[in-house]
């Protein structure tokens, strides 16, 4: 390790034994090292088809088949996957630390399958694992089903080069019947949805008002921006009102010391550029104890 790596790490453990209320950002960077792909740069998420027209009522409403397929995959592939060593600091620091708030954009449920204290985590973007009704009222929470009906069973298929061949451009996509996709059981009509946050929705009032109350509550004493490009709004909204309140940005993410991103900090911030799974371990030990083999931290 770099004597200037060394300095910045001592200097980030300096911050965090001074820090009582901490707030962290989340994003697909955190359950990358699970194995998930993430939606930007190379070899991102849908990479041949544009994310932000399938995540769309729009998209839904015109080929509920297609969007059903692909995230019935992600279903599949997030059931898959274990928490990495990131989501095990964080929860740990939540353990350690009361006053931690940890926002995730991830629906991916790898942050609470981690064991992180609900109460101290907001899935601001919902749950692939929730279901809700398009017509009425009907919700449906932790369904891990998968496949989650005989027609999306292809979605559960693994292959070995990780494309679903219903999924490759250069093949037909198999259509899907209306009447073979997940059904509301309450109503005649309403076809079920994934109970995530599209583009061009709002997110969850109530998650809103906890993250309100926690940021206008008290200042902040250090925001953790982790594997996240921070581009999505509301939620990126939170860095500049987390600096309002006092608190120094700590970015952990592979592009964190890029030039773009470094213009972007102020004096006191600090960024780490790296694999969060190896990174978060490192930074939090003074506080959560050193990681051992089997996933848990001890204080020595």
């Amino acid at each position: 390790m770099s004597d200037e790596k060394q300095a910045k790490i001592q200097a980030f453990h300096k911050a965090l034994f001074s820090s009582r209320r901490i707030i962290a950002l989340c994003g697909a960077g955190l359950s990358a090292p699970s194995g998930l792909e993430t939606y930007r740069g190379p070899g991102g998420l849908w990479k041949k088809y544009d994310v932000n027209k399938l995540s769309t009522t729009t998209a839904f409403r015109d080929d509920p088949s297609f969007v059903w397929l692909l995230y019935a995959n992600r279903r599949h592939t997030a059931l898959k996957a274990e928490p990495n060593n990131a989501h095990r600091a964080l929860a740990a620091l939540a353990q350690e630390r009361p006053e931690f708030l940890c926002m995730t954009q991830n629906v991916d449920n790898l942050s609470r399958r981690a064991n992180h204290p609900l109460d101290r985590l907001l899935t601001l973007h919902g749950s692939l694992f929730n279901l809700k009704c398009t017509i009425c009222d009907w919700v449906q929470k932790d369904n891990f089903d998968d496949p989650i009906c005989p027609a999306l069973a292809p979605a559960s298929t693994d292959h070995p080069d990780g494309i679903l061949p219903l999924m490759d451009p250069e093949n037909p996509i198999g259509r899907i019947e209306k009447k073979d996709l997940p059904k509301c059981p309450q109503c005649p009509l309403g076809l079920l949805r994934p109970d995530v946050v599209w583009f061009g929705e709002k997110l969850d009032i109530n998650l809103v008002r906890r993250a309100d109350n926690f940021v206008d509550q008290e200042p902040l004493d250090m925001m953790l921006v982790i594997g996240t490009s921070a581009l999505v709004w509301p939620a990126a909204g939170y860095i500049g009102r987390a600096r309002g309140q006092g608190a120094r940005i700590v970015t952990i993410d592979l592009t964190a010391e890029d030039p773009e991103q470094m213009a972007k900090m102020e004096p006191g911030d600090l960024a780490f550029a790296g694999d969060a799974a190896e990174l978060l371990p490192l930074l939090l030990e003074p506080v959560i104890g050193k990681m051992q083999t089997d996933g848990t931290f001890v204080k020595e």
